[in-house]
């Protein structure tokens, strides 16, 4: 009998190393949108 073919979250392949750039890149955007954030509301509250 063959065995199904696997497909899932968990699998990796060759655009492993683009999935590691992508989720680093995506960590920066979501850190710099809250630190911006953050000092626009300070800067709204002191001003």
């Amino acid at each position: 009998m063959k065995e199904p073919n696997r497909h899932g979250a968990t699998r990796r392949n060759k655009s492993a190393a683009f999935d590691r750039w992508l989720n680093r890149a995506v960590s920066v955007a979501v850190s710099t949108a809250i630190l911006v954030g953050g000092a626009a509301v300070l800067a709204h509250w002191l001003l």
